[in-house]
């Protein structure tokens, strides 16, 4: 009985490893890339230069936006100051007044927003596809069958070609200087 289980384990060794001898040659000498896309997006110089291009295109924008609301909060101490000494129909004439400039500032703040958000989807749209073109010129390249961006829970890191890419990008970029952190949206103010 022992001899004839053994002979029965070895007719399985025998057949599995017939299985993957007859098993294509592209299946079992698969070259697989993981891109941690979120990295370079963060880090490539190309997302840099487009973080400082949107931050230079609207710096104007929002300190016009910040020096209108300076003048509206001087407006409305003043208001509160003086208000006790004014006729009621200059100081309803004043608190109109004010009213309908936050009503402006706010709209203008909405609009700065909106162009912000628009101008910075075009660019993020414009580096994705850069990127990706990165990744899959470098994985022709490299002989690479498969790059998996998105989805992968768990992946070694000799799989990980993220810094790869990133080293080719930055061949790729212009002499770039260093960039501060990137800006947040701009955030409408209120009252």
């Amino acid at each position: 009985m022992k001899r004839l289980i053994t002979t029965h384990s070895l007719a399985w060794i025998v057949a599995i490893a017939g299985s993957f001898a007859a098993l294509p040659a592209w299946a079992v000498d698969l070259k697989i890339g993981v891109v941690d896309y979120g990295k370079l997006m963060e880090a490539s110089p190309q997302a840099k230069t487009v973080v400082d291009a949107i931050r230079t295109e609207f710096t104007p924008r929002q300190r016009d936006l910040q020096n209108e609301q300076q003048s509206l909060k001087a407006k409305e101490d003043k208001l509160q100051k003086d208000g006790a000494t004014m006729t009621e129909d200059q100081r309803q004439r004043t608190e109109k007044e004010l009213r309908d400039s936050y009503r402006d500032l706010s709209r203008k703040q909405q609009e700065v927003q909106d162009d912000f958000n628009a101008r910075r989807n075009e660019e993020m749209s414009r580096l994705q596809k850069t990127l990706i073109e990165e990744v899959r010129v470098y994985a022709k390249a490299q002989n690479f069958d498969l790059v998996i961006a998105d989805g992968v829970i768990y992946s070694t890191s000799s799989l990980d070609i993220t810094p790869a890419i990133l080293a080719a990008l930055q061949s790729h970029a212009p002499a770039a200087k260093t960039s501060a952190p990137a800006p947040a949206a701009p955030k409408p103010q209120g009252k």
